[in-house]
């Protein structure tokens, strides 16, 4: 079974989840950590629990949800993983961070690529990948059907959307991941966001008020 710890890091007040089973490997999503506070609790929380971290994955690769990349990656010697539709982002992260006035370390490139219907693996534990863009080019979401949760980045939030007015943004194409995908998935799946609280997909059929059926 796996177990869930959420951190909310960094001005942006972004998500990122720890996922762990009784085999101690653990996935880290959406390292967004940046100043060292940040950092340590992170690090305090896998080395107390002894875990052992086997993958670092982003949701998209917009620079308040991979701040903590370089730290993560070379303190528990991990690759990078993402979809290959965020490369702008990553390559241009410095220049993006900048425009928010926000520190960001020379990031480690991704060292692996993930795609629709992918499936990571982590101790006894694994993970299906969902192409969702809209909110941005790249844009997974992480889906695991025994526990019936799946986290998903700013795509989808409690009583909201992911914005749209960024770069790579389209609200036609996140309204389809949204309603052909998301909304595909059984009512009381737990919705994990990049920013927020938790939703469920069967409160967001019926709430959310950016959705129109």
């Amino acid at each position: 079974m796996i177990s869930i710890k959420i951190f909310t890091f960094n001005s942006f007040q972004t998500n990122t989840y720890l996922l762990y089973d009784n085999t101690k490997a653990c996935a880290i999503i959406d390292a967004a950590c940046v100043d060292e506070d940040e950092k340590k609790m992170l690090a305090r929380f896998i080395e107390t629990n002894e875990l052992k971290p086997k993958r670092l994955i982003y949701t998209h690769c917009h620079v308040d949800h991979t701040l903590g990349n370089t730290f993560v990656s070379e303190r528990f010697d991990l690759e990078p993983e993402v979809h290959p539709e965020g490369k702008l982002f990553w390559e241009m992260a410095r220049e993006f961070s900048s425009v928010f006035n926000v520190p960001y370390d020379k990031p480690i490139s991704p060292g692996k690529f993930l795609n629709d219907g992918d499936l990571i693996r982590f101790g006894n534990s694994s993970l299906h990948v969902l192409y969702t863009p809209g909110h941005a080019s790249g844009s997974i979401c992480l889906l695991n059907r025994e526990q019936k949760f799946v986290i998903v980045g700013d795509v989808l939030f409690y009583g909201s959307i992911g914005r749209t007015d960024l770069p790579t943004g389209n609200f036609n194409l996140l309204m389809n991941s949204i309603k052909d995908i998301l909304f595909t998935l059984e009512d009381e799946t737990i919705v994990y966001p990049g920013h927020g609280p938790t939703t469920t997909i069967g409160f967001e059929k019926m709430n959310n008020p950016f959705i129109d059926f």
